[in-house]
C-alpha cells in the first residue's frame, strides 16, 4: 500500500515539475527574458532531461501513462498556440508531438534505465544545445541538407554531446562500451539528426541510440 503510494507520488511530481517549468518558460518568453531559439530550446533542454531520468524514480507504465498524457497536450497546445515559447518555431516541425511519443516507445524498447536516459539525452541535451549553438554561432558555416538548413557548428556540438553521452554511459553501466561503438553510436546519430526532417529526429534518433546500446 505504502509502495503504491510512493509510485502515485512519484508521477504527480514528475508531471507537476514538468508543468512548472512549461509555466516558468512561458512566464520567461512573455516577459522577453527567453528569446529565440535559446527560449524554445529552453523547454526542449530542461523537460527532456529531466524526462530522460523519469525510469529512476517511476515505473515503466507511469512513463507509458505520462507519455499519453503529454501526447494529448502537446496536440492541443500546438493547435491552440497556448504555449508560445514552445510553438513559436517559423518552420514546420513536429518535434513536441515525437518527443511525447519517444518517451513512452522508448519503454518497450528498453528497460535498462541507463539506456534509456542515454538515448533521451542525445534528443534533449545534444540536438538542443546543437541548436542553440548553430543559431548564434552557424551563421557564417551552413549548408542545405535535403531541403534543410543545418550548419557546422550546430553538428560539431551535437556529435561532441552525443560523444560525451555515451562516455558517461558506457562508464557508468556494467558492461562498458568499446571506443569503437561510442564513436559509430555518436557519428550515426549524428547523420540522423542531420537527416531528419520536421523534428522527426526526436523520434529516430534516441530510438537508433536505444537500440543500438540494447543489442550491445
Amino acid at each position: 500500500m505504502n509502495l503504491g503510494y510512493n509510485s502515485s507520488m512519484a508521477l504527480i511530481l514528475a508531471v507537476a515539475i514538468v508543468s512548472m517549468l512549461l509555466v516558468l518558460s512561458e512566464f520567461g518568453w512573455r516577459r522577453g527574458l527567453l528569446k529565440g531559439e535559446f527560449g524554445r530550446k529552453f523547454v526542449h533542454i530542461t523537460v527532456g532531461t529531466f524526462v530522460a531520468f523519469w525510469p529512476f524514480f517511476m515505473s515503466w507504465n507511469q512513463i507509458r501513462l505520462a507519455s499519453l498524457a503529454f501526447l494529448v497536450v502537446v496536440v492541443i497546445t500546438k493547435y491552440f498556440h497556448i504555449f508560445r515559447a514552445i510553438s513559436s518555431v517559423q518552420r514546420p516541425t513536429y518535434g513536441e508531438v515525437f518527443f511525447a511519443l519517444i518517451v513512452g516507445a522508448m519503454t518497450f524498447v528498453t528497460h535498462s534505465k541507463g539506456v534509456y536516459a542515454a538515448a533521451l539525452l542525445q534528443m534533449s541535451l545534444a540536438d538542443g544545445m546543437a541548436a542553440v549553438v548553430g543559431t548564434y554561432w552557424g551563421k557564417d558555416n551552413k549548408y542545405q541538407l535535403l531541403g534543410h538548413t543545418k550548419s557546422i557548428a550546430g553538428t560539431a556540438t551535437f556529435l561532441c554531446l552525443s560523444f560525451v553521452i555515451l562516455i558517461g554511459y558506457s562508464l557508468l553501466a556494467t558492461k562498458g562500451l568499446p571506443i569503437t561503438m561510442v564513436v559509430f553510436g555518436s557519428l550515426s546519430a549524428t547523420i540522423l539528426e542531420n537527416l531528419a526532417a520536421f523534428g522527426l529526429d526526436n523520434l529516430i534518433v534516441p530510438l537508433f541510440v536505444g537500440i543500438l546500446l540494447t543489442k550491445l
